[in-house]
């Protein structure tokens, strides 16, 4: 799916499959006329043909796409949300859709604790640079900190806040470690949300009848989709982390089969 489904021609529609133009037709009525600041970010689009002129088509594919943000954007304003705490800028996509949420919601762009409403871990100071720059354009800089670095070493500075959502978008093989310092160092507000980029990626439903944790000799589902072997790592990374979070007692999870598989986790009472 492209990277912008508001914006599809009649060609794109009548090419698409079923699931497809569901997808354009959900996302087009899912555009609010009605508010401020709109749901799509004005200069969201210029976001994206940016990161390909900087990065290339097939690194900007790691940016959310608009309806993504649109979905993340209303559950910011669900919960009535006022702080985010991002694993992964990129080039601050998903930020920016973050960001225009709260201000729906009303909340001011003054620090708390020291940070800013947002505050965004990203190890790549080449992505970070591009997102503060998107950031200004799109007038959200005084809404978002970038902290560049290793996010563990991210997540041990900010212990001690928290957060009404965390999106964990960076790398796959870390998401139950970095699922597991936000739970245990309590960083989730109470009623709070983690939301996991990528859990159903075409390398991660094979495995789907495959144990957890997966054994070395272990065998996915030979598929045509299952993507390049050295992707089979990852994999198998995020399947042990889906099957981690769903015997958690501590939470609760619903995997949303949209995108490439966006999961939902919210903790349970008393934890």
């Amino acid at each position: 799916m492209a990277f912008s489904e508001t914006t599809g021609t009649s060609d794109d529609y009548e090419q698409a499959s079923a699931d497809q133009l569901r997808m354009f037709y959900a996302a087009r009525a899912s555009v609010n006329t009605n508010v401020d600041p709109p749901s799509v970010p004005s200069t969201i689009g210029d976001v994206h043909a940016d990161t390909v002129a900087r990065h290339g088509e097939r690194v900007a594919f790691m940016a959310i796409s608009e309806y993504q943000g649109m979905l993340q954007s209303f559950l910011v304003g669900l919960l009535g949300a006022r702080r985010v705490l991002e694993i992964g800028t990129f080039t601050g996509a998903s930020a920016i859709f973050f960001a225009s949420a709260l201000k729906r919601n009303g909340v001011a762009s003054t620090p708390t604790n020291g940070y800013k409403p947002i505050v965004s871990l990203e190890i790549s100071s080449k992505f970070a640079q591009t997102a503060c720059q998107n950031f200004v354009k799109a007038e959200v800089n005084d809404y978002v900190d970038v902290v560049v670095g290793d996010a563990h070493e991210g997540l041990n500075e900010l212990v001690g806040q928290t957060f009404d959502i965390v999106f964990l978008d960076a790398n796959k093989e870390a998401y139950r470690a970095y699922y597991d310092k936000i739970v245990e160092s309590k960083m989730l507000a109470k009623g709070g949300l983690i939301i996991a980029d990528n859990t159903a990626f075409d390398w991660v439903t094979p495995f789907i009848n495959v144990p957890a944790p997966v054994a070395e000799d272990a065998v996915p589902l030979r598929v045509p989709y299952s993507g390049h072997p050295e992707l089979l790592d990852m994999g198998r990374a995020l399947h042990e982390f889906n099957e981690y979070v769903r015997q958690d007692p501590r939470s609760e999870i619903v995997m949303l089969p949209l995108f490439t598989g966006i999961s939902l986790i919210r903790l349970l009472p008393d934890n």
